[in-house]
């Protein structure tokens, strides 16, 4: 395997042609593979190895997870960066497809093995970087094969399968809590399988032909940032993704603390509630995913989708923020999930659209495009304190404030893709 770097001067990329449904199909299923395997984690299973491991230290499982998301804004793009210069028989993707999956596997031996919260954490970072790589070579891969007219259904049935999987792998999880290797390495069995399948029946081009200059510490480093005045469109993208996924986390961070403080009850009396209003979320999100990213694929349209989609989960937050009774409430919370299906569906198909230098640096900027969701959800949690504080005394918090501005944050990212000149 070589790796090089240096964009090339190059002909407009040519227009991809349609893929097969063999195509859409595995890559779906690959997509809801790696969810499955490495969703499960944060969802249930690294709660109960802390709570095995350091029995009344919950607290350990945010260092955990902090951890492991400080890692993948440090290190995110390298992966992207390399497999656009990977010169292979396999071509550029699929080894690190790959190798993505057999460090995933070792993180969850990792984990189900772990005897410290130390080695806990180790293993959750391994599968941060693995797993996390599977993933990014499968967006990789759309990016490469996909043509127009396809990207929003693509994208709408991946956002079904990113719900429904995280589903699949807490059920499974429930039914082996009492085995810890079990507990991790079932969910990363449906994994390897999924993403194996994708790796052997779909083909990809021999990529040892093309020509790149060699990669320089110094070249990789500078391939985490790029000129916005050269890419604004993109640039436009990206800002609109970061508002919303910034709204998102503030919308969704405290979700159990606003329920109980609305409804009057503890934390732990609510939980089973939220559980009840989750998986009609989730239908709400299927519903928002599929029907926005057909409907824009059908209709040739992205920015009118993007901006609804905005508009909804804005509505639903403000819905939330002034409710005055527990109906309006849920319907609320319903109407966010809605929006938040069509916004992940058809801003990925978006992104897709505008992608600068597709044909040589398509996985740099796919990772780089990673920073609007992560440094978000790591800025959110410690930035709502702020707005909870605002106005409030004798312990109670300022949840309307907060959902207030998360209604104005996701609002904003919609309004944003308006910029973008090159796509409708």
């Amino acid at each position: 395997m070589t790796l090089a770097s240096e964009e090339q001067e190059a002909s407009p990329p040519p227009i991809p042609a349609k893929v097969n449904g063999t195509y859409i199909w595995l890559i779906v299923a690959a997509q809801f593979g790696v969810f499955v395997a490495f969703i499960t984690p944060v969802a249930i299973s690294l709660a109960i190895r802390v709570g095995q491991l350091a029995p009344g230290h919950e607290e350990y499982l945010g260092y955990i997870t902090g951890a492991g998301a400080l890692v993948v804004v440090l290190l995110g793009p390298i992966p992207g960066i390399l497999s656009d210069r990977t010169r292979t028989r396999l071509g550029r993707r699929r080894p690190w497809m790959i190798g993505g999956t057999v460090l995933g596997v070792v993180s969850l031996v990792v984990m189900a093995v772990a005897p410290s919260v130390w080695i806990l954490g180790l293993g959750w970072i391994l599968a941060q970087m693995g797993w996390g790589t599977v993933l990014g070579n499968l967006q990789n891969s759309t990016a490469d094969r996909l043509p127009e007219e396809q990207r929003g259904r693509v994208a709408g049935l991946s956002g079904f399968a990113q719900q429904i999987g995280p589903v699949l792998g807490v059920v499974l999880a429930g039914g082996l809590a009492g085995d810890s290797r079990l507990l991790f390495l079932v969910p990363g069995a449906v994994g390897v399988v999924l993403v194996a399948l994708f790796v052997v029946v779909v083909a990809e081009p021999d990529s040892r032909g093309r020509e790149h200059a060699p990669l320089t510490a110094r070249a990789l480093g500078a391939k985490f940032l790029y000129d916005p005045r050269r890419h604004p469109d993109y640039s436009w993208n990206w800002l609109g993704r970061f508002l919303f996924y910034f709204g998102l986390t503030l919308n969704t961070t405290f979700t159990a603390f606003f329920f109980a403080s609305r409804l009057e009850v503890t934390v732990e009396e609510v939980a089973g509630l939220i559980a009840v209003l989750g998986g009609f979320g989730i239908l709400a999100t299927a519903a928002g995913a599929i029907g926005g990213g057909f409907l824009s694929d059908k209709l040739r349209r992205r920015r009118v989708f993007v901006l609804t989609s905005g508009t909804v989960f804005g509505t639903g937050a403000l819905l939330m923020a002034l409710a005055p009774s527990t109906p309006l409430l849920f319907a609320g919370s319903l109407i966010c999930s809605l929006g938040i299906g069509g916004f992940a569906a058809v801003d990925q198909a978006l992104l897709l659209d505008v992608l600068p230098e597709r044909e040589t640096d398509a996985g740099r900027y796919m990772s780089i495009t990673g920073f609007a969701t992560s440094i978000p959800q790591a800025l959110g949690p410690f930035v709502a304190p702020v707005f909870l504080a605002v106005g409030a005394g004798g312990g109670e918090k300022n949840y309307t404030l907060l959902y207030l501005v998360a209604a104005a944050c996701t609002a904003a990212g919609g309004l944003v893709v308006l910029r973008i000149k090159s796509v409708k």
